[in-house]
């Protein structure tokens, strides 16, 4: 008797799909890398009219490769603007770059360090040549990586900072801010960076907190004491000096004042070395330690801070004829730190600046552009300090001269936070300097409450940006460099008089409109085209060097949502997206610049955000900050072309062996989809390993969808209800998942929407769902009811899982779209579902997935299968079984509890179990009161099974599923639990689809079951019975021809 091979009857799952990423196949990568991002972009934006979405995009700085943080702000702004396009939104996005200022000067100018002419000084347009051909080149490598990402956006519109237009719309803010009286130039302390030679924005700055600094205890003799002031104070404890402390004892030559509170007490104490010494009692203790002596005994008298007001002193190293030095009285002064007492230098700190500002003292700070010591320091003895950095010997030099002239009682090594310059990464000064500046204290109050009617994500961002708004007064808008956009100020050459009114700004505005801001610096200092006609009798003027704060150029980027919504001013952003640092910087300008531009009505000012997200840093699997010093940098790179992951060894002749470990751009990004940006992330190989992990998950399980789909035909349709229990309950398990995505979407929780959708895969998808429905898709006849009616199912999951994965991982989305079988090559998981109507059109389940009574059913069916697994294990421990098939299962119902909502489920989907349980059969009987394994009830093959394993079962019930219980009419509690038996087959086996089914007295050549005798003989292939009379006569009356014309006939009649 020739022997057979039945397997070539199964309908086993064949596709082209591949399970692993091959990034060698570029063109193919291209091709789907277009179709999702630039193809998908322009259609949304022809399809229809619908409601816009904007999300603007910050933008990053075109000054060096792209690096993981990019990655995560990026594709987070991606995911965004997809789930909008799925919700049937028309997208704006448009990338923008930051390209003005210091770091691509910087940068620019190094790469000219190589050449001969390395050391000649160049003209500013030099400069601002080398810097625009750094950010073009650099804005083209960026491009193209983001693009390699799956960005989806206006590539081919994107905007820059150093546009000619967006320059030009820049001016336009800045002059309507003129015009509204927000621009001074003032004389005032700003943070001024040595190492780069310019005024910096608190927004430029990095502060660490183990900086170290030499600080100073400092001797002010005081001149005669007011009369009364120390009564008790005999002439020979004459002259007493005030003590201060300071960590920046350089700032001692710029001392105008010395600050005391008029709450805190002082006294004047004896001390061996330094004589009578003043100091704020709650402090002496401090001094005691500076002086290395026991003062507190040595109290010679006391008054208040108030009676010190006004008192005169001696500076220690310069002239008093020139400059009087008074006490003053200020709410900054503690008694909690230093001595009470606080030397004041206006020209070197902010507190000091405004509270001498209040006395009339003017600023002074002898200090150049490099951070150097100029000879207004010491004016009798120049050479004594000039040209020393006041940061190195020039703070040295101030002590040397201090403790010459006996008042530096002692200095010792100080750590503290201190600020540094973000770009360079040296320390700044406070230094007073002649700086444009926006006033913002008419803007402030506006700009706070906007805020309150802006959405924050994470909520705690609304306090953080509010306190950084509060907290500002001006904004130093002025830097000292070529490469930006100019402040356009003309100053006369006879009166040094600056000239910037809403006249003179118009008409250098529409000059440059003619030739560009270049010609700013290019074009002749005496060409008079630049002079408005009002001034030309009033000159020579020169035309200013000074540009503006980058902040305030990447600021005013809310011009471009006017150009993206066609010239309709005042539109807003739904969405501005970036890292938690912008709230103290592009949100921040953002909003100012935007609040000061618009007029008041009565109608409230707007900020130019909606919703305002921001996520936080990424950091290594250790939770370190990346720093090439530390070795610890990960690449976007190193995430999708495996480079994270340890080396894999491979099988001998394995297709996919030349193939990377990797998983293409889709891994970044269901990397940054899967973390909950709200905090800082972490990114490793522990991190690769899970990503990777889930991608080979998505892959497979997209093959095995893809290849039990291979018959479907689209224009098929059923009713919910008209479908079995088992694949009901996955579609409202598919209804479920697809709410909790749609529901985190809609709140920007993408880490909890891709938690929701692998767990469905794992849980619902593959360890429920497919495995209950493989005996009828591979066993089954091609167009049995029951297999046509689950491959309906398996379409609405398929195109649904594609749907919501989409915005996460569109490329392999796209790569599956390609290897459907022919009939389906036109389903597209956007285009064909865009918007709810289209989405229920393509529906080939209609109605709504919903079943209450099935719903109630679920928690006990679920409860009840994993009974059977568990009861199963305990069979396998004891190597009893392997497949689950080899069992038979027996539910045992506790005969009293009729009206049990258990027992209801279970009797109500009894003819569904054996596939829910992927068993070979089931029994349900009703236990006795003793219900042991005598009971007389058991099923007769139970009774004879050489072995067995049993255990009860009780579900977990919520009190919302009790409630809909007893509405029902069902009781909700067991007074005895259901039995789950697990025990050996009274059947043997088919060899076709291995079920246990087939009778033990079986006379047939092969042990084949009445199903699959069926299905076999309707392939219609006689040669299969070849040498098998038995089974071909089995085969006739076992086919149910009837069934399946009838079934053929239903499909005819909808198409």
């Amino acid at each position: 008797m020739p022997s057979t091979s039945w397997a070539s009857t199964l309908r086993l799952p064949k596709s082209t799909f591949p399970p692993r990423f091959f990034l060698g196949t570029s063109e193919k990568l291209d091709k789907y890398n277009r179709r999702c991002t630039d193809d998908l972009y322009a259609w949304q934006r022809r399809a229809g009219r619908r409601p816009a979405f904007i999300l603007h995009d910050g933008p990053p700085y075109a000054n060096g490769d792209l690096h993981i943080g990019h990655a995560l702000n990026k594709i987070l702004k991606d995911i965004t603007c997809r789930y909008q396009v799925l919700k049937g939104r028309r997208v704006d996005f448009r990338p923008g770059w930051d390209c003005h200022g210091l770091p691509i000067e910087l940068k620019a100018l190094q790469s000219r360090e190589s050449t001969r002419d390395h050391e000649k000084p160049l003209k500013p347009l030099e400069v601002r040549e080398l810097a625009k051909k750094l950010a073009e080149d650099t804005i083209k490598k960026q491009k193209v990586d983001f693009r390699e990402w799956a960005i989806m956006a206006d590539w081919d519109n994107a905007w820059t900072t150093m546009d000619q237009e967006y320059e030009l719309r820049q001016l336009e803010v800045f002059k309507a801010m003129v015009e509204k009286g927000h621009i001074h130039r003032r004389w005032k302390p700003v943070y001024w960076s040595p190492s780069t030679r310019t005024a910096l924005a608190e927004a430029e700055l990095e502060y660490r907190v183990d900086h170290t600094s030499v600080a100073a205890f400092v001797k002010f003799e005081l001149n005669a004491l007011y009369e009364n002031t120390f009564l008790a104070l005999e002439d020979n404890h004459w002259p007493v000096s005030a003590v201060i402390w300071t960590t920046t004892p350089w700032t001692i030559l710029a001392n105008r004042a010395i600050a005391v509170h008029h709450q805190l007490e002082y006294v004047v104490v004896s001390s061996a070395s330094h004589g009578s010494l003043l100091v704020a009692r709650t402090r002496l203790v401090e001094l005691e330690k500076a002086c290395g002596e026991n003062l507190s005994g040595n109290v010679l008298a006391s008054c208040m801070g108030k009676d010190l007001v006004g008192q005169k002193y001696r500076h220690p190293l310069l002239d008093e004829s020139v400059i009087e030095r008074r006490i003053l009285d200020a709410d900054f002064v503690s008694g909690d730190s230093g001595t009470g007492l606080v030397h004041v230098a206006p020209g070197h700190g902010m507190d000091d600046y405004k509270r001498c500002w209040e006395e009339g003292i003017e600023p002074f700070a002898p200090v150049d552009d490099h951070g150097r010591f100029t000879e207004a320091a010491m004016p009798k003895n120049p050479q004594l300090l000039q040209g020393q950095e006041v940061l190195g010997a020039g703070n040295n030099s101030v002590l040397d001269l201090l403790k010459t002239e006996q008042s530096l009682i002692s200095s010792h090594s100080y750590k503290h936070k201190y600020p540094y310059d973000w770009r360079s990464n040296m320390p700044v000064i406070t230094r007073a300097t002649r700086q444009w500046f926006a006033d913002l204290s008419e803007i402030r109050e506006d700009a706070l409450e906007a805020l309150n009617h802006v959405e924050f994500l994470p909520t705690g961002g609304r306090d953080r940006l509010s306190s950084f708004v509060r907290g500002r007064s001006e904004w130093c808008i002025s830097r000292q460099r070529a490469w930006g956009v100019p402040i356009p100020v003309l100053i006369s050459q006879t009166t040094g008089e600056n000239i910037m009114t809403s006249r003179s700004l118009s008409h250098i505005i529409s000059i440059m409109k003619l030739r560009g801001t270049n010609a700013w610096w290019t074009d002749d200092e005496g060409d008079s085209v630049w002079i408005p006609p009002s001034l030309k009798d009033k000159g020579p003027f020169i035309r200013g060097k000074e540009t503006m704060d980058v902040w305030f150029d990447s600021g005013t980027s809310w011009k471009e949502l006017d150009v993206e919504e066609q010239g309709q001013p005042g539109a807003r952003a739904d969405v501005y997206l970036e890292g938690s640092d912008q709230h103290r910087g592009w949100f921040q300008s953002s909003l100012l610049t935007n609040i000061a531009s618009q007029v008041k009505s009565e109608e409230l000012l707007s900020a130019p955000f909606k919703t305002l997200i921001t996520h936080g840093f990424t950091l290594d699997q250790s939770g370190r900050k990346m720093s090439k010093s530390e070795g610890n940098v990960v690449s976007p790179y190193d995430l999708y072309n495996g480079k994270l992951l340890p080396p894999t060894k491979r099988k001998k002749g394995d297709k996919y062996s030349n193939s990377p470990e990797g998983f293409g751009p889709d891994a970044l990004r269901l990397w940054v989809a899967s973390c909950d940006f709200s905090h800082d992330v972490q990114v490793g190989e522990t991190v690769a390993r899970a990503i990777n992990g889930n991608m080979a998950k998505l892959r497979v399980t997209f093959k095995l969808l893809i290849g039990l789909l291979d018959s479907h035909e689209p224009q098929r349709s059923i009713p919910f209800m008209q479908l079995g229990t088992i694949d009901r309950m996955a579609l409202v398990r598919l209804r479920s998942l697809l709410s909790a995505v749609h529901e985190a979407y809609s709140v920007f929780e993408y880490h909890r929407a891709t938690a929701a959708i692998f767990s469905y895969i794992n849980n619902d998808l593959s360890a429920f769902y497919i495995e209950s429905i493989k005996d009828r898709l591979y066993a089954s006849a091609k167009d049995s009811l029951s297999r046509v009616n689950t491959q309906l199912v398996l379409w609405e999951i398929f195109r649904n899982l594609s749907h919501i994965l989409f915005p996460i991982t569109p490329l392999l989305v796209e790569e599956t779209l390609d290897h459907l079988p022919e009939q389906l090559l036109g389903f597209h998981p956007v285009k064909s579902m865009h918007g709810p109507e289209a989405a229920e059109q393509s529906r080939c389940v209609t109605g709504a997935w919903e079943d209450s009574l099935l719903q109630l059913d679920m928690p006990y069916l679920t409860a009840l299968n994993a009974a059977v697994k568990a009861t199963q294990e305990l069979a396998r421990n004891a190597k009893q079984m392997g497949s689950s098939l080899q069992c038979f299962v027996a539910i045992g119902l506790p005969s009293g509890n009729a009206g049990d909502a258990f027992s209801a489920a279970i009797q109500r989907r009894a003819r569904d179990l054996d596939d829910l349980f992927v068993v070979s059969h089931v029994d349900i009987y009703s236990t006795s009161a003793t219900a042991s394994d005598s009971d007389p009830n058991l099923p007769a093959t139970l009774k004879s099974a050489a072995w067995s394993y049993s255990a009860s079962c009780r579900p977990l019930v919520g009190q919302q599923q009790q409630q809909a219980q007893e509405k029902e009419g069902e009781k909700t509690q067991s007074s005895q639990e259901p039995l789950v038996h697990v025990y050996t087959p009274a059947a043997d086996k088919c060899i076709r689809c291995w079920k246990y089914t087939i009778p033990l007295e079986s006379k047939l050549e092969e042990k084949m079951c009445d199903r699959c005798l069926g299905v076999i003989e309707g392939l219609g292939d006689e040669g299969l019975w070849e040498g098998k009379p038995g089974m071909r006569e089995a085969a006739k009356s076992c086919r149910d021809r009837t069934a399946d014309d009838k079934l053929r006939e239903h499909w005819e009649s909808k198409t």
